[in-house]
């Protein structure tokens, strides 16, 4: 563990960090994509690189890309809410059950262990994939969203879930409002704020839950490292607008399409480092 202590492993690991940054920040820009759904694969495949021990290696790259997910969705809900295409009543309903199913998807996620985790992320992600490399922009099981116990059961799974696999709302939200009849933009504006309440409660699950592990690099506070933390926020909201200006010149099916094969890829270097 000493090596973890060497400036120059410090300095490639802030690099690592940035990069990661960049990366998210353009994608989330070209797709529309929560930067979560792109952090946790990225730092998954970078962490082995610097000896960060597999014990913790998920856990402290969900709880990093939890931590980052606070500004970055604090500020797209704000200015979701200002153009007014938010659905303030329909998030007002969903938050308890939001609320609550963070509370059990950070409990899971800070008890089981880390190949667990990776497990349920590497599901997720393939199912994410195929949903985005096959089916349409917008198709619908019916036209409004359902009411009473479904309603909430679809609150709970999407706060587990997000809480779990360190994204923001969006990446399971935005799918599940289009498809209970919320115009896209509308899903993608509601669903910026899931993030909020989804990111503040399962930071704060994940710096208790990895508090004082010898097995942590430095700069860790619990599961979250402030490192990643310091580099990867400012980065990816410098790369969004270049992820934006690329969204004008290429196909945005192919880019679904693309970022599909990505996340397949991704899941199935998971599934394979399960099974080794």
């Amino acid at each position: 563990m000493e090596h973890m202590y060497d400036p120059l492993w410090l300095a490639g690991l802030a690099v690592a960090m940035a990069l990661t940054g960049l990366v998210s920040g353009t994608l989330a820009g070209l797709l529309g994509v929560g930067g979560g759904i792109v952090i946790v694969p990225v730092l998954f495949n970078i962490f082995p690189f610097f000896g960060i021990p597999e014990a913790v290696q998920m856990k402290l790259a969900v709880g990093t890309s939890l931590a980052t997910i606070i500004p970055t969705s604090i500020q797209s809900a704000r200015k979701h809410f200002t153009k007014g295409t938010m659905d303030v009543p329909l998030l007002k309903s969903l938050s308890p059950s939001i609320g609550f199913g963070v509370l059990i998807g950070t409990i899971l996620a800070v008890w089981l262990r880390g190949q667990a985790l990776t497990l349920v992320f590497a599901v997720i992600a393939i199912a994410v994939a195929i949903n985005m490399g096959f089916t349409a922009v917008e198709w619908r099981i019916r036209e409004r969203f359902p009411h009473g116990p479904l309603r909430h059961a679809l609150g709970t799974f999407i706060g587990t879930v997000s809480a779990m696999m360190g994204i923001g709302g969006g990446t399971v939200g935005v799918p599940i409002l289009s498809m209970f009849g919320a115009p896209i933009r509308g899903a993608v504006a509601t669903a910026s704020a899931f993030g909020i309440i989804i990111s503040v409660p399962a930071t704060i699950g994940f710096i208790w839950a990895g508090w004082g592990n010898e097995l942590l690099p430095p700069a860790s506070l619990g599961y979250v490292n402030l490192i990643g933390f310091a580099l990867i926020v400012p980065s990816s909201m410098i790369a969004a607008p270049w992820g934006v200006h690329l969204a004008h010149t290429i196909p945005p099916l192919l880019l679904k399409r693309c970022f599909a094969v990505f996340l397949g890829i991704t899941s199935l270097r998971m599934f394979w480092s399960l099974m080794s």
